[in-house]
């Protein structure tokens, strides 16, 4: 594993896990570099997951971040690749705070990282804060979501007690903060021993069921404050690499997306 740069104690830490997303890259880390030129006190910490194409000659090339390359010694794939890619990080950071992202995250509004930092110094029962949806619905689709999920989840659970072929029934309401923009307490992490993959489940998950039970706080932060400040694609880093067609949904917002930043 290769690391570039000596880190420094700026007010927090922002992680980003790349893998073969050069042109989603790109625009986030364009985006981030502008919000560090005009004052923004960060140091940006990227990990290459071992992608061997141009993101990775990309991110060499930048001075300013902290890169980490993972090697093809690392064979882990999927959520297991991204949460070592992030403990790789949690590893080497000395700041109080880190900010998870996505590399399909464009911040548009850094007082975004101000706000949620504020609140974590604020109220230190508070280990986290993130959103629980992966973008803003609106109310009527977000109601339509679980509205539909409730029922879907019950009809399966009547499936198995007739004793009937189905999925496992899986929760219609969404339990844990998505790591696309999530600020986590790094000492609370530490004082614990936590990582951010543990229980071989995404990362952040088991983590935040531990630390609920130590009686902490995962602070929220609705889809309709966060979306004003940023703009998620969605599920576009797997897109990418599960080969997404032109009439995906997904595709058409990362296409959209693109368009908008006159990419």
């Amino acid at each position: 594993m290769e690391s570039s740069l000596q880190p420094s104690t700026p007010a927090f830490s922002i992680a980003i896990v790349n893998y073969k997303t050069a042109d989603l890259t790109k625009i986030c880390l364009d985006l981030l570099k502008k919000h560090i030129d005009a004052g923004l006190n960060a140091q940006v910490w990227v990990v290459d997951n071992n992608s061997q194409d141009e993101s990775t000659a990309y991110l060499r090339s930048l001075d300013w971040i902290h890169l980490i390359v993972r090697d093809s010694d690392y064979a882990e794939k999927g959520f297991v690749a991204h949460g070592q890619g992030l403990d790789s990080i949690f590893e080497q950071i000395n700041t109080d705070y880190v900010v998870l992202m996505h590399t399909d995250t464009f911040v548009y509004d850094a007082s975004i990282f101000e706000q949620t930092i504020q609140t974590l110094q604020q109220h230190q029962h508070i280990a986290a804060m993130g959103c629980l949806e992966q973008l803003d619905r609106g109310l009527v689709r977000t109601t339509w979501r679980i509205v539909s999920r409730f029922f879907k989840r019950h009809s399966r659970r009547l499936r198995l007690w007739l004793g009937l072929p189905t999925k496992p029934p899986k929760p219609y309401l969404e339990a844990y903060i998505k790591s696309f923009f999530a600020c986590w307490n790094v000492n609370i992490m530490r004082k614990y021993g936590y990582t951010f993959l543990m229980g071989n489940r995404n990362p952040g998950y088991e983590l935040q069921d531990l630390l609920k039970a130590k009686g902490y706080t995962i602070g929220l932060i609705s889809p309709r404050k966060l979306f004003k400040y940023l703009d998620h694609v969605e599920a576009g880093t797997v897109g990418l690499n599960a080969g997404y067609t032109e009439q995906n949904r997904r595709y058409k917002r990362k296409k959209s997306l693109l368009e908008k930043l006159g990419s």
